[in-house]
């Protein structure tokens, strides 16, 4: 009981962090207007994000516009754009092996396989946040290296946006969960191995018919069995007396 409350535990904190990073994949909140200096200007904000560039308007109007094409953006926002899919997609196949594999479903009940399942579904968890957190992280320094350069002019400076955050939170949560995936199936293996140890019958001690065979019948052999002299009784019963030539 206790290890499937470890793997649900695991499987939801892995499960809350892939939903926040496909959100963090959706949001423009990338990179968001720096204001300082000369640059405060708070009637328009302008954000962008993987996806789309947006702008904001003190008069509540809110337009966004998609990126038209791929080839013309950055080459690390194309990376960060490929890391992120890859992350949800690694996270979704963590979702799958991870049901198959928890001890509250019926796949495979009672099979040594349910502990492997388990594994591999954190190790993806795993490789989904660790996207994540170098996909988050290039950002963040690009972000920062930017804002500090002296040669950049004011109005193209970005800071952090919130999606930013939401990507770091997501990549703790799935590493998380991940390693409580891992851990509780090395616990499982474990417990599963001492169990098949203490069922396994002991071998009884040896008999001596076994150390000690018995011999074998004796048995004349085939030449001397029509070979033997008649005896005394054969020649009464045959009809013959031996008085009668004595």
């Amino acid at each position: 009981m206790a290890s499937m409350a470890v793997q649900l535990l695991g499987f939801f904190l892995g499960m809350l962090g892939f939903t926040g990073t496909i959100v963090a994949t959706v949001l423009p909140h990338w990179r968001s207007t720096a204001y300082f200096g000369s640059n405060i200007i708070t009637a328009t904000a302008y954000m962008k994000g993987l996806w789309m560039e947006c702008v904001w308007h003190s008069t509540g109007i809110y337009q966004c516009e998609l990126y038209r094409s791929l080839l013309a953006l950055p080459r690390d926002l194309q990376a960060a754009r490929a890391l992120m899919v890859l992350s949800c997609v690694t996270s979704i196949l963590a979702f799958v092996v991870s049901v198959m594999g928890m001890k509250c479903t019926r796949f495979a009940r009672g099979s040594f396989i349910k502990s492997p399942l388990v594994l591999s579904g954190g190790i993806c968890f795993l490789c989904a946040g660790i996207l994540c957190l170098i996909t988050v992280s290039w950002t963040t320094n690009d972000v920062i290296m930017d804002f500090y350069d002296p040669f950049l002019p004011s109005g193209m400076k970005y800071e952090i946006g919130l999606a930013v955050y939401l990507g770091y939170a997501s990549a703790c949560l799935s590493l998380t969960g991940g390693l409580v995936l891992c851990w509780s199936s090395s616990g499982e293996r474990s417990q599963s191995s001492l169990h098949r140890q203490r069922n396994q019958p002991s071998s009884p001690p040896p008999t001596f018919d076994n150390i000690y065979p018995p011999a074998p019948l004796y048995r004349p052999p085939e030449a001397l069995k029509g070979n033997h002299a008649p005896s005394l009784c054969s020649i009464s019963n045959s009809g013959y007396r031996l008085n009668n030539y004595v």
